[in-house]
């Protein structure tokens, strides 16, 4: 089976670019969104920002990996949040495109995994709209170039109260800005990951590319990936 033919039933998503947030903000907004999707108060929805500099460590977490004291960091001026998504320690910060959708996974036939590839996918996409040849490495999760990674992944499956299923939170991080390598994510080791380097879009190509007219590319690709279609509803950080 093919990833595009997973996702076929084109539900609607709220989706859109909602510019630099806070990471605690972005956290308790999905929080609300997830209980509201739950109760089909509120669309589906991708939301594709940028944040401030920030470390976050999800449930694989290992402290020797994070490399900066509580000093350094606030000289610095990089937060540092534990989280409850999978994965250990990554950075997020300006140049960096976060995209966080949460979607309603119906439990029949359900293939976690498979939701992890896709969002992979998603990016792999885009990425050969510019020649560059992105790809998995399989004991990780993300999207690597040969040996340097542009985008990492971590995600949250929230069991659904309201009906049978789960619906995702947390997702990708999709690095843009040229020397983003050498900025936030000097001070760990990304996703406990030592072997390997860090890339982005920009270093790549050569290009400016801004992370809102990347978050701009990047949506019809992950509105064709699951099967969605954009809906009229505009999206805002309520």
């Amino acid at each position: 089976m093919k990833e595009t033919e997973r996702y076929t039933d084109s539900r609607p998503v709220a989706a859109g670019y909602i510019g630099t947030v806070p990471y605690a903000d972005a956290w308790e907004l999905q929080k609300a969104y997830v209980k509201e999707i739950d109760r089909e108060e509120r669309l589906e929805t991708l939301l594709l920002l940028q944040h401030p500099p920030t470390y976050t460590m999800g449930s694989d977490r290992h402290p020797e990996h994070l490399l900066l004291d509580e000093d350094e960091l606030k000289e610095r001026g990089i937060s540092l949040f534990e989280i409850d998504r999978g994965g250990d320690i990554t950075y997020h910060g300006p140049g960096q495109l976060v995209g966080y959708p949460l979607l309603y996974l119906e439990a029949v036939g359900l293939d976690l995994h498979a939701y992890l590839r896709s969002l992979e996918q998603v990016i792999i996409d885009w990425l050969g709209k510019y020649g560059i040849e992105a790809g998995r490495k399989p004991e990780y999760t993300g999207v690597w170039v040969k040996d340097e990674k542009i985008a990492a992944i971590g995600v949250k499956f929230n069991k659904a109260r309201r009906r049978r299923g789960f619906i995702t939170s947390h997702g990708f991080a999709l690095n843009i800005k040229s020397g983003i390598a050498s900025e936030g994510f000097a001070g760990i080791v990304p996703c406990g990951i030592q072997q390997y380097g860090v890339t982005s879009f920009n270093d790549l190509t050569g290009l400016d590319m801004t992370v809102e007219a990347a978050a701009a590319e990047l949506l019809p690709y992950f509105l064709k990936q699951f099967g969605l279609q954009l809906s009229e509803k505009a999206l805002t950080k309520e």
